[in-house]
This record gives structure tokens, sequence and C-alpha cells, in this order.
């Protein structure tokens, strides 16, 4: 290993293990490596309440309740909420409009009018919970160390005999949660398996009814605590039965192989010959004027690859993944009140969730986090270190500084930075 390679759990938050496997155990009904071999990103995993350790299902996530807050009082907009009827979205002026007074927001979600429409047959998509709501958003985060991909998470509220999106596949992997009521889901394979982002369903839309007439590999009902896996690509429609339901559903953002072709590229414009000008007057949709172009690129594309530094490959791809899966949310007042009366003897501990990576930077370290990079003396590395591990909590105790006025100070900064939080 050499000098900047990161230590072991480097760029991970401390000791993730034992939350991320207990948030996959929620999930599937199979041990965690036999998921990844036998199902991740290739079948359908059907797990039973019975078979997943939560006695309480998925309630204690987000109950019907919590969704009637969540439209009733929470002043929430769009696009945090979307609503679809017979497998078309409602326009947004439908079930939003003007705060009242000291709102003077338009979009707000007006619930009067979400009544209507649900009372209608209208599917209710609470979007981004993993932003809004407190106990999804821990799910989430320990979920997405399980998978080491970021994850969104959408609530679907459908009444009784409605079906909000007709059949459809989702160009990410699904986790499908059921909350309450019944709901009988139809499941058939792909017609383009592993679909990226850019290649939606609705480019397919013959292939996919089509297939959707074909016997199901998949022909199920969820009840309250049962759950599904869903690769990208597979087709599915779901519709409540008998009572309404509400169901989860864990979006994973697939980082793909294409990903990579992705961030190859864009640091391929590095090489001159891959930037050079096509000829003075060429021909563009003329196939035998662009053969010997293509074929020169091709060349020089194939001599870059060959010396590809997988380390720039990682910085584009931490700049793509960190942002996208947030560490936990801090108290801004609370984190404040902590700065001001700050000693030796209080104790901090890492923000939950928190993804860095400390680089040697000559005299300096570079400690870089999700959004940004902290650049620190030397001296602080061993006690950085050990605060982000999880071996020291008490800012007295912080290893490698001179005196407790150092320690105070980094953990002050640290603070400030929103890099720890009070323990």
């Amino acid at each position: 290993m050499s000098h900047t390679d990161p230590p072991a759990g480097q760029g991970r938050p401390a000791d993730p293990s034992a939350v991320a496997t207990i948030a996959l155990a929620r999930c599937v009904s199979v041990e965690p490596a036999k998921f990844a071999t036998a199902h991740w990103g290739r079948t359908p995993l059907l797990s039973r309440a019975d078979e997943l350790p939560n006695p309480c299902g998925f309630t204690d996530l987000l109950s019907p309740a919590d969704a009637d807050d969540l439209l009733s009082r929470r002043g929430l907009r769009t696009p945090f909420l979307r609503v679809a009827k017979d497998g078309e979205l409602v326009p947004a002026a439908r079930y939003t409009g003007g705060g009242g007074a000291g709102a003077e927001i338009g979009d707000q979600v007006l619930d009067e009018k979400v009544l209507d429409l649900y009372a209608g047959g209208a599917t209710l998509v609470l979007q981004g919970l993993h932003r809004t709501w407190p106990t999804v958003h821990d799910f989430a985060r320990d979920l997405g160390l399980a998978v080491g991909q970021p994850l969104q998470v959408n609530a679907y509220l459908t009444p009784a005999g409605s079906q909000g999106f007709g059949t459809h596949y989702d160009t990410h992997d699904v986790f499908v949660l059921q909350v309450d009521g019944r709901k009988h889901w139809r499941v058939h394979p792909p017609v383009l398996p592993e679909p990226l982002e850019r290649q939606p369903w609705g480019g397919r839309a013959d292939e996919v009814a089509a297939s959707a007439e074909g016997v199901a590999a998949l022909d199920v009902a969820l009840t309250p605590g049962d759950a599904l896996y869903l690769p990208r690509g597979w087709l599915h429609s779901a519709q409540a039965q008998e009572s309404s339901s509400l169901h989860l559903t864990v979006g994973v953002r697939a980082l793909t192989r294409y990903t990579l072709v992705e961030e190859l590229l864009a640091l391929a414009a590095e090489d001159q010959r891959l930037r050079a000008t096509l000829p003075f007057g060429i021909d563009v949709s003329d196939s035998d004027a662009i053969e010997p172009e293509l074929t020169e690129t091709v060349e020089a594309l194939r001599d870059w690859l060959l010396r590809a530094d997988p380390a720039a490959v990682a910085v584009r791809l931490r700049q793509r993944a960190w942002p996208a899966a947030r560490p936990a949310p801090i108290r801004p007042l609370a984190q404040a009140t902590a700065l001001t009366g700050l000693g030796p003897d209080d104790r901090v501990t890492p923000r939950p969730g928190l993804r860095w990576r400390l680089d040697p930077a000559g005299e300096k370290v570079a400690f870089r986090i999700f959004d940004r990079t902290l650049t620190l003396p030397g001296t602080c590395e061993p006690a950085l270190r050990a605060l982000l591990a999880g071996e020291v909590t008490r800012v007295g105790d912080l290893p490698g500084l001179d005196d407790d006025a150092d320690r105070v100070t980094l953990a002050r900064r640290l603070l400030r930075e929103a890099v720890v939080v009070p323990a």
C-alpha cells in the first residue's frame, strides 16, 4: 500500500456493517451473500413478512397516519407529490395552490383537492421521502451502505381497486415494501435487460405491451410486511385490492459499467489526438469520408484507454456518487450552541452516514467529504482518523495534537463544517 492509498474502511462511515446488514435484512429473506450473487441485478425476489425480521412490518418507516400528516400539515410542495390516474399523471395545478396568509407560494399541496382526487381513484405518490421523513431517511442511509449505491424512496397510496400506472419498467432497481393493504403485482421478464436511465420504457411501449400479455414470471399479492425486489428492466404493474394500499418503493440509482464509460470519455478529453478537428470541408454524411477519421479516432481512444488511471476514474465516481447519498441531517441550532461552549471534556461523534477520505498534501492533509474538501494541518491527521473511526469521542483525548487548545480548535472546526455532531 502506498502512502496515498486509503486505509481499510476509509471513504465509508465507521463500522457500517451492522446497520447496513439490518437494513438489508428488512428487505430480503436470504443472506446478503446469496442476494448479491443470485438476485442483485439478475432476478426478482419475493420475501414474505414471516420470513423477515421486523414483526411490525414497515409501519415504523411510514404509516398511513404519517402520510396523512405529510399531505395536510407539512406544507408539502411539488415535486414532492405526484398524482396519477389511469396510467397518466394528473397536472399539478389540479391539486396545488396558494398556502394562505404568510405563505404566498403557488404550488403548495391542497388537502381538499387531494381528497377529491384520491376518493375518485387516483394514486398519490409521495416523492423524496429520504429527504423529508426522518425514519425513511435513516433507513435509506443504512440500506445505501449495504448496496453501495445512491437511493431514493417514494410512497404509493392507491385507493381500493385502483391502479396508478400500467405495465412498465424502471431504469433503477427497486425494493417494494408493502406497508398497508393488499396489492396485486404482475411481473414479466425484461424486453431490454439492464436499461440505462437514458433508455426509459416509453421508447419500447409496444414491446412492453406485448410482453405484458404473456405469462407472468410473478403473479402475487403483497400483504403488510411483504417485500419484493425487482432488478431494473423487469416489467411490472400493480393494483390495490379490496382496500386501499400503501407501499414504499426504494429506488437504487444504478452505477453501471456504462457509468465507467461516461467517466472515461470525460477524462479522454485530456488526449490531444481526441480533441483534433476533423479535416476542412469533410462531408460528415459520407461514410467513405468518415471511415479513415473513425479508424484513427478508435485507435487514439484505444491507446488512451490502455493508459487510463483508475485513481482518476475513482475521483470522478466519488464526485458523482457521494453527493447523491447525503449523510444524516444535523440540527443547526444545537450545533451552533455546541460550538460556543466546547471544551476538552465534551464529546463529539462522526456525522452518521458521512463518507470521507484523507489524502496527504505536503505538510497538509486533504480531508474530502461529500460536497467539499477541507485542507488541514498534517498534524491533525491522527486525530481525524481516530475520531472518524469512532475510536475517540472525548475532545481532550484526540491523539497527535500538542494540547487541549489545539484539540478544541480542531473539534470546533469539525462541528462548524458539520463533519461531527455533539455526542
